[in-house]
């Protein structure tokens, strides 16, 4: 079973592909900035916490379409992204 520490260490560069996808389709970071309920002020002083980071993650495996396009865009496999996914989401029994 995948250690927790190497999911947390993949979701930092994870999560930053994920906001420079949105960075680069702003109608996406909208979308995702009302999901999120931030403005961009809040937005800007969020870049890089843990929170936005999960947030992120959470947001595209949550949208199939985005999680596609951002996945063929980054040389990243579904499965590869779904997997740190599910690793920070795990619950401890």
């Amino acid at each position: 079973m995948p250690r927790p520490e190497k999911a947390t260490s993949s979701l930092a560069p994870l999560a930053d592909t994920c906001l420079g996808y949105l960075a680069e389709h702003p109608e996406e970071l909208l979308a995702f900035m009302h999901h999120a309920g931030l403005d961009p002020d809040a937005l800007r002083k969020a870049v890089g916490t843990p929170a936005l980071q999960r947030g992120l993650v959470d947001y595209f495996a949550s949208n199939e379409p985005i999680l596609l396009a951002l996945c063929a865009n980054s040389a990243i496999s579904p499965e590869d992204f779904m997997r740190v996914f599910h690793q920070i989401n795990r619950t401890e029994y």
